[in-house]
């Protein structure tokens, strides 16, 4: 089941983290893939503050082609600043084809920006395995529950 553009807009401007430093970073992906291992779920998690890779799980069953998918999912959110779900979503809402030179670019579900309140963007967690909307789904339902701890 996909989800709608309002929908993926809401999470975008609920899913704001307080702060984004390399050990929230690592708590956050440490979530992710207990929540992925809990679930027996072969995924590869990448997390990037700026252009550093702060946090980085593979997962039983994931290859070097699931890295490929994170590193172009990333690139999305990167470019246009939303999750990269999102950014497809709207190309096919539109009728559009999503015509970023796709060896670097991939408009699929499984990246998220971070974003920091009173920030912006800071970075993206990413996660690549699973088709595209489980995918988006396990990162913001980890954003959320993380977000949950921290309050």
């Amino acid at each position: 089941m996909t989800l709608d553009i309002p929908e993926l807009e809401r999470q975008h401007r609920e899913l704001q983290l307080p702060s984004a430093d390399l050990d929230d970073l690592w708590r956050l992906g440490s979530l992710i893939v207990a929540e992925a291992r809990a679930r027996d779920l072969a995924v590869t998690v990448d997390i990037r503050h700026g252009e550093q890779q702060a946090f980085h799980a593979a997962l039983p069953g994931t290859s070097a082609d699931n890295d490929h998918w994170a590193r172009r999912k990333a690139a999305v959110v990167r470019r246009f600043g939303e999750a990269s779900y999102l950014v497809g979503e709207r190309h096919r809402a539109a009728n559009r084809t999503f015509d970023l030179d796709p060896a670097h670019y991939a408009a699929h579900g499984g990246s998220f920006p971070l974003l920091v309140r009173g920030t912006g963007m800071v970075g993206t967690v990413t996660v690549s395995g699973l088709p595209q909307v489980e995918d988006h789904r396990l990162v913001t339902d980890c954003l959320a529950r993380y977000l949950a701890q921290q309050r």
